[in-house]
């Protein structure tokens, strides 16, 4: 009976308290890949190493009422002498479910999980498609996207109170 008693008490505790926070990966994919070597052959007769510039986008729409899709865009870029051996562009996807996160604290918190989760896919595929071009392997080092996201989250904030002057 005492038994009883306090499952319905943690019943009633269960349901009064707030919803924990829950982050779960539902599927990961490869949205889009491109590997271009704009000038052929020709690049691998070159004697100078090439400069390689790394950029990365993110990006998450909502598709539901807990679903979310966030996309890692990697684009490598390898160049010398205004001269481009290679481009690679990675678009790693995934669809995330996400609760129980204060929406003033969901864009952050996005902004952050979702590239930690997909950053280890893009490396990869980054690695790998300059291996089959013909190039050593382009090996990325880790991003701190946590200090990206608080970033770009301090910079939305200063556009939205700082008003627009035109002149």
């Amino acid at each position: 009976m005492a038994d009883k008693d306090q499952n319905n008490e943690q019943s009633a505790a269960d349901q009064q308290s707030p919803a924990q926070p829950m982050f779960a990966i539902e599927k990961l994919y490869m949205r889009d890949m491109s590997l271009e070597v704009p000038s052929g052959a020709e690049v691998f007769l070159q004697q100078q190493a090439p400069e390689v510039g790394v950029q990365f986008k993110t990006a998450f729409t909502q598709l539901g009422a807990d679903a979310f899709e966030g996309i890692l865009q990697v684009t490598v870029t390898a160049k010398a002498e205004n001269k481009v051996y290679f481009l690679i562009e990675v678009q790693q996807a995934g669809i995330f479910r996400v609760a129980g996160i204060p929406e003033e604290a969901l864009r952050g918190f996005l902004g952050s999980a979702i590239p930690n989760v997909l950053f280890p896919y893009a490396r990869e595929a980054v690695s790998d498609a300059s291996t089959r071009a013909g190039f050593p392997p382009v090996l990325l080092q880790p991003v701190n996207f946590d200090a990206m996201a608080q970033a770009a989250d301090a910079q939305a904030a200063n556009e939205v109170e700082a008003p627009a002057t035109v002149q």
